[in-house]
């Protein structure tokens, strides 16, 4: 089997004296979509955002990325490796445009495919509102910007968090209809997703937490419905 891209060993996070995440292991590979489900305060986010420098990993190889330990490092430095967070709720800066959303994205300076015109070609309604103020947008339009601003620091590894979090159904089929495009790249992508359904048809590899554990993980082909609603609710 080749080495994963993102491989995590017995991850704990914690929030102060409070644990939020006990010994997680899961294993990503490069060109994957990796879906992480469970229901509220499962630990979802806080699995992202740990990977993603903004909290701490207990143990720096709690967390390798194309092998090298990672657990612990800042969040720019983490990008500046190649792995780039969408955050839930999309954190656009209000006061700046849609362009200038997306180039502080670029700010990372890593070399790649993605550049504004990559993104514009990807979202072509953003460029149609290229000079328009983030908060003018509907909010798939924003979830783009998101998306968008993510995919301008080339990363290898894309961490999306609830991206369907509000949306209308036709705009999330949309956006989950662009991850192949994404992964015929090489890019590995990780969703946070409550919708199980659309996590099942999108994700190659589904890994289930509750309570800050990993309770069920596996192909998407391979789980039944019956095992995963057990997993997600604990009955």
């Amino acid at each position: 089997m080749p080495e994963p891209l993102l491989e995590l060993r017995g991850l704990d996070a914690f929030y102060g004296d409070f644990q939020a995440l006990f010994g997680v292991s899961a294993a990503v590979g490069a060109g994957e979509v990796a879906a992480v489900i469970g229901a509220n305060g499962a630990g979802k986010s806080t699995l992202l955002k740990t990977v993603a420098g903004l909290i701490a990993a207990p143990r720096r190889d709690a967390v390798l990325f194309d092998g090298e330990p990672i657990g612990g490092l800042p969040a720019h430095q983490v990008v500046g490796r190649g792995i780039a967070l969408v955050p839930e709720g999309r954190r656009l800066f209000p006061s700046l445009s849609v362009e200038e959303n997306l180039l502080i994205g670029g700010r990372a300076g890593r070399r790649g495919p993605w550049s504004l015109d990559a993104v514009y070609g990807f979202f072509p309604v953003l460029a149609e509102r290229r000079h328009v103020p983030s908060t003018a947008l509907s909010g798939g339009q924003q979830q783009m910007v998101a998306i968008g601003r993510a995919l301008m620091s080339n990363p290898r590894l894309l961490l999306c968090d609830e991206i369907s979090l509000g949306l209308a159904p036709v705009v999330v089929r949309e956006i989950y209809a662009r991850l192949p495009a994404l992964v015929a790249q090489g890019t590995a992508v990780v969703v946070v997703e409550q919708d199980v359904a659309q996590a099942l048809a999108a994700a190659g590899r589904v890994f289930c937490l509750r309570e800050g554990r990993t309770v069920l993980q596996g192909g998407a082909g391979e789980l039944t419905r019956e095992a995963v609603a057990a997993a997600y609710f604990g009955v």
